[in-house]
């Protein structure tokens, strides 16, 4: 009764599939995808075995799902790659601004803290910025003395003669940020001391200079000529300190790469720009000490004379 039941499902169940069967040859991706779903047994099969036969040998994987199987797997290797190459790319890019944004930070930092203690350079020289071009590049030179060291040696104080420039390295042909410090007073304020390396694949660097009203491109008369005399008004960049000193900064975002003059200028990355405002704390007690100091002299004087006596000495 039971083999009777079973061989009545089996037909049904034929006779309910071999319509499905037949729709399904006509697309080949359906068709491969039903005999993967088929306990083994081949899907490019015409019909169903006669009775007697057995279908242990047919069981195993098709051409069609060896086909599918290793498209899919062509897939993932290709989609891995692709993740992979993208991740590399993006850090071989990302690494050397990484490295620029470092390398502005400190420059930044240490020639700000500089400039907060500033202070007058010499008898001849309180503060000289200097603008300079070296071919189309912007760099500007900047002197002055400042109070922020820490002595290392014997007769050494606070104050430091500090001198920011630009030169060229031969051997790269980029230009580098270089500081001068000279921590003893020196005949020549402008040279003496040593010098360190702050910044290297410089693009430019241009310093301005405010006195509270306007902005200037340079400060201080460096060939002592008085500039003053080819203006109708005194102008305040000739003398004393200003008091704050706006910074910029262009750094060379492949500043690893050593390139040609003709390389470089080829490129259409643009340089990476840097900028901030150092404003000098003692400026403005470096300015009010001589006018101070004649004030104190002058009430010393009339302190000193007889009781109504004019200025002088004249009765």
């Amino acid at each position: 009764m039971k083999s009777g039941t079973f061989a009545g499902a089996r037909t049904f169940l034929s006779a309910a599939i071999t319509p499905l069967e037949a729709d399904l040859r006509q697309h080949p991706t359906l068709w491969g995808v039903w005999g993967l779903l088929r306990t083994g047994k081949s899907a490019r099969r015409e019909g169903a075995a006669p009775k007697g036969v057995s279908n242990k040998g047919e069981n195993g994987f098709t051409l069609i799902e060896l086909v599918i199987g290793a498209a899919l797997m062509s897939l993932i290797l290709v989609s891995a790659y692709m993740c992979l190459h993208a991740a590399l790319a993006s850090q071989k890019l990302i690494e050397p601004r990484v490295e620029v944004l470092q390398t502005a930070r400190v420059a930044m930092a240490l020639m700000t803290a500089d400039l907060r203690s500033a202070c007058p350079l010499s008898s001849d020289f309180d503060f000289l910025g200097t603008h300079r071009m070296q071919g189309d590049t912007e760099a500007d030179s900047l002197d002055f003395a400042t109070h922020n060291y820490t002595p290392r040696r014997a007769r050494e104080g606070d104050f430091c003669e500090v001198s920011l420039f630009m030169d060229k390295d031969p051997a790269s042909g980029q230009f580098s940020l270089w500081r001068r410090r000279n921590p003893r007073i020196a005949l020549d304020p402008l040279s003496g001391g040593s010098r360190e390396e702050i910044a290297r694949g410089v693009a430019g660097l241009k310093f301005e200079y405010s006195d509270g009203l306007d902005w200037y491109d340079t400060w201080g008369d460096s060939d002592r000529r008085g500039k003053a005399q080819f203006s109708l008004r005194v102008r305040s960049n000739l003398s004393g300190m200003p008091e704050a000193v706006r910074i910029t900064l262009w750094l060379n975002p492949n500043a690893r790469q050593k390139q040609p003059d003709a390389q470089e200028s080829s490129t259409n990355e643009p340089p990476l720009v840097f900028q901030t405002v150092a404003r000098l704390n003692l400026a403005d007690s470096s300015q009010t000490a001589p006018a101070s100091s004649t004030n104190s002299v002058s009430d010393t004087s009339t302190q000193n004379q007889a009781p109504g006596q004019a200025p002088g000495g004249a009765p």
